[in-house]
């Protein structure tokens, strides 16, 4: 199996799709996010270090995320592969991270960049409904995606709840400076022959999308 970078503008689904293939191929899902989450929760030095860093709008060094990350993937799991969400960012962590892999003996694998319109994105952003229990995501807005039971989890069926930076304004702010912040790294893979494009449709569904993703990464 290769490893995957997933690099997506928001409300492209990532996350989702990071969890289908996490489960149809048991492998990781690497979220950095996640990772510097856990060293909070686990109230190390370092994770007390990172928390005050939040808390005062600091970004977090690459040293501490590369190191966080390496020792992630030394772990056995991901000896079979693993999806990649939220690094690198620039360039300059991009090569950072192949260091990385050549001191780990990995491969750098495909990197699949999932292309949405800025309309879809925003109908997907503004109809979303998140479970705060188990993480299930779902839209009020697209039929595809839309909850079984109006207000409940398919899943746990604990009550959804909307995130409450999916704002118009604030969306529409985040997705043009992610295209702005990324536009240099997508072409730095494009480059290297190993970006995978995906556009994202209006009626896809999860389905679909899946299969389009396997297909690139079977390919």
């Amino acid at each position: 199996m290769k490893n995957i970078i997933f690099i997506a503008p928001p409300a492209a689904g990532k996350g989702t799709y990071s969890k289908l293939l996490q489960d149809k191929y048991n492998i990781p899902h690497i979220s950095t996010g996640d990772l510097l989450r856990d060293e909070v929760n686990k109230a190390t030095s370092l994770g007390k270090e990172i928390s005050e860093d939040m808390k005062n709008g600091k970004l977090i060094s690459d040293t501490i995320i590369t190191n966080l990350l390496k020792n992630r993937l030394e772990q056995d799991d991901c000896n079979n592969g693993y999806i990649l969400d939220g690094y690198p960012r620039n360039i300059h962590q991009a090569k950072i991270y192949e260091d990385m892999l050549k001191s780990l003996n990995k491969e750098l694998g495909i990197v699949i960049y999932l292309e949405v319109d800025k309309e879809l994105a925003l109908k997907r952003a503004l109809g979303r409904v998140v479970c705060p229990h188990c993480g299930a995501s779902f839209n009020t807005k697209i039929d595809a995606f839309k909850p079984k039971k109006e207000g409940i989890c398919d899943i746990c069926h604990h009550q959804l709840e909307i995130r409450k930076d999916d704002t118009e304004e604030t969306f529409l702010k985040r997705f043009d400076t992610y295209l702005e912040n990324t536009s240099s790294l997508i072409n730095y893979y494009e480059e290297k022959g190993v970006l995978r494009k995906i556009k994202s449709e209006n009626n896809d569904t999860n389905e679909i999308m899946l299969n389009k993703i396997r297909g690139v990464i079977n390919d």
